[in-house]
């Protein structure tokens, strides 16, 4: 899929289930940004509001291409902001709140994902939008939550810190090893911005069954102990495994002629296929390993025999081979095999945005994962330029005359 440099058609008729549903979002860099996009890739129409001097943090990440307006693009906001429209209001000057609270009541849906009780601070909370809008459906997404007291409250969080304390990094950290953050790049933003959108869409049905809006209030840490659920959960029940040896099951690493792919065994049966597939029954046989925590013990030796067998092919021949043997197996695609895998562009996961720079390669972003069949999708647009609609949104929803938004512009209240 290609995007290229056109603007999102406000006037365009919106298609999917969430064609209708709008969006004001207070957000910053990813932990709401992600799931905003993905609720306009589901139909819904996203106004974005960015400072007017800064705008969001995201533009300024690496790395960056230059927008049509010769500013900087960072790649953080290129990939989270597909499909919206973007105003610029500082939420900190009085008439800047008073454009916010007046804007609300045309929104279906408000959101912020700033530090824990900052909202509130500038007269922006649940309470404050609640009051001008009862039927709001309020989200927050910050590190530590702001509907009960925590010991955390006020902490700033980016995505590694709800990661590192959710024991995600402990739990197979050999003791001489440091931490590593950020293995698998922001799943503490990602995370926590679909546990945000489930409520949100848990709150619209609550709101169509009983008339009543809803405060859906998320934390970082609480999304990423639920994501690392197997820390506690194994903890609990005696499972403590060494970190050097891993669980009772193979779970490893293999490397084939070209490349590396992984395989999981957690059963017998499965076992027994993998020793017979690459050419080894003897291990069926073989005393060390009769038991699950046999095959960990003995990993090397395993690892050896796989990789002798997978040596004349590819990574992905061997996981072709192994799945027909009813094995589960996966290469381990780089960067540049993802962008070009057969299942992910059929199914539109690669979506290429046109670079306004001069570079001919586009920016790639991932695509949609919730696939509808039957249902029209959203087609994605371009990420909007700073302030790009804030004099269209103000005019329209508030009626706000030129001179007016003269006014405020000049003020700094909006750009």
């Amino acid at each position: 899929m290609r995007v290229g440099p056109q603007p999102l058609d406000p006037t365009a008729p919106r298609h999917g289930p969430l064609a209708g549903v709008r969006v004001l979002a207070m957000e910053q860099m990813q932990a709401l940004p992600f799931g905003t996009q993905l609720l306009a890739r589901l139909g819904a129409d996203v106004v974005k509001v960015e400072h007017p001097g800064t705008g969001d943090l995201g533009r300024g990440s690496l790395p960056a291409m230059t927008d049509q307006a010769g500013r900087r693009a960072g790649a953080t906001f290129l990939r989270n902001n597909l499909g919206k429209r973007s105003i610029c209001v500082d939420l900190k000057a009085p008439a800047g709140r008073d454009l916010i609270l007046r804007l609300a009541p045309h929104f279906d849906i408000v959101g912020e994902n700033f530090k824990g009780g900052a909202a509130a601070k500038m007269g922006l909370g649940y309470d404050d939008v609640r009051a001008v809008h009862p039927a709001v459906i309020y989200v927050s997404v910050s590190g530590f939550g702001n509907s009960v007291p925590s010991p955390y409250a006020g902490w700033p969080a980016y995505a590694a810190i709800a990661e590192a304390m959710s024991g995600m990094y402990d739990w197979k950290r050999p003791s001489d090893v440091p931490p590593n953050p950020s293995p698998v790049g922001a799943l503490g933003d990602i995370g926590t911005s679909l546990f945000g959108v489930i409520g949100v869409l848990a709150a619209l049905h609550h709101r169509d069954r009983t008339g009543e809006g809803g405060y859906v209030d998320v934390a970082m840490f609480d999304a990423m102990t639920a994501f690392a659920d197997v820390v506690a959960n194994y903890w609990s029940m005696g499972e403590r495994p060494d970190p050097r040896a891993g669980l009772s099951m193979i779970l490893d690493g293999f490397q084939a002629g070209t490349g590396w792919f992984i395989v999981q065994v957690g059963r017998e049966h499965e076992f027994e296929r993998l020793a017979r597939l690459v050419g080894r029954p003897e291990w069926l046989d073989d005393p060390r390993f009769a038991t699950r925590q046999g095959w960990r013990a003995n990993i090397d030796v395993l690892r050896q025999g796989v990789s002798e067998w997978a040596r004349p092919m590819t990574n992905v021949e061997a996981c072709h081979a192994l799945a027909t043997a009813g094995i589960a197996a996966g290469p381990v695609l780089s960067a540049a095999q993802v962008i070009d895998d057969p299942h992910l562009r059929a199914r539109d996961m690669i979506v290429e945005v046109e670079r306004t720079d001069g570079v001919a390669d586009p920016v790639v972003v991932p695509g949609n994962p919730v696939r509808l069949v039957g249902v029209e999708p959203q087609p994605d647009t371009r990420p909007p330029l700073q302030g790009e609609h804030t004099d269209a949104v103000l005019s329209t929803e508030l009626g706000l005359s030129v001179e007016e938004l003269a006014d405020l512009r000049a003020g700094g209240v909006i750009g």
